[in-house]
């Protein structure tokens, strides 16, 4: 089973997102979720970043998942 940590900051972003920028991240995060050939290395200091049309997001990985640390406006 493949999991998703979200940290404080970005749970408190995607709260005050409207519906289609939290659908993005959402698919962002499920994009990532099925490739995990596109993740940085489990457990190091290095990250990833995915970028949507209006949505970022910034995450490392873990053995089992990945960690959303991160979450923006491209505008």
């Amino acid at each position: 089973m493949t999991r998703v940590d979200l940290s404080v900051d970005v749970e408190d972003t995607i709260e005050g997102l409207s519906d289609d920028e939290r659908h993005e991240v959402m698919e962002m995060i499920a994009a990532a979720l099925i490739r995990p050939s596109s993740w940085p290395a489990p457990g190091g200091w290095e990250g990833a970043t995915r970028r949507g049309q209006r949505m970022w997001m910034a995450y490392t990985a873990y053995l089992d998942g990945i960690e959303v640390y991160a979450v923006g406006s491209t505008g």
